[in-house]
């Protein structure tokens, strides 16, 4: 029987999938933003939780992230490229804002969480926490490396 958090979690991405229906130019006109794919996994040594955002194109200065012992938020924006006399011919990169939230099936420390971009890829580190703290919310610098 699926617990109450699985469900909880099922929820919120049936929520955000819907969001994302709505957003198709027949029922939305224009479409603003764009929803960069996740991928997250744990490792018991050491003992992490790992998100890797696909953000190729986004500016690192320009991302924010926050998150609490279960939860995850990043957002940002992608802005497209101009040039003097552009016509497009053909156009599928999508750009804007965009913003995920990710909830976490595992508590974690926020507090030493760290952040790297690299190749157009955000990876996210959080320590699982091996207690239980106080519910707290703290931004993550994003350091980029070459």
């Amino acid at each position: 029987m699926p617990s109450r958090r699985d469900i909880e979690r099922l929820g919120d991405e049936v929520h955000e999938l819907l969001e994302e229906v709505w957003r198709v130019p027949r029922f939305a006109g224009h479409r603003r933003g764009f929803r960069p794919p996740v991928d997250c996994f744990h490792t018991e040594e050491p003992y992490e939780l790992t998100i890797v955002v696909e953000l190729a194109g986004v500016d690192p200065e320009t991302v924010k992230i926050d998150a609490t012992d279960r939860q995850l938020r990043i957002w940002g924006e992608r802005r497209r490229p101009r040039a003097e006399g552009q016509v497009f011919h053909h156009a599928e990169i999508e750009y804007g804002l965009f913003e995920r939230q990710i909830a976490l099936a595992e508590p974690v420390d926020p507090a030493r969480a760290s952040a790297s971009y690299q190749s157009g890829l955000l990876t996210i580190v959080l320590p699982l926490a091996r207690r239980r703290t106080e519910p707290v919310k703290v931004q993550i610098e994003v350091r980029t490396t070459s």
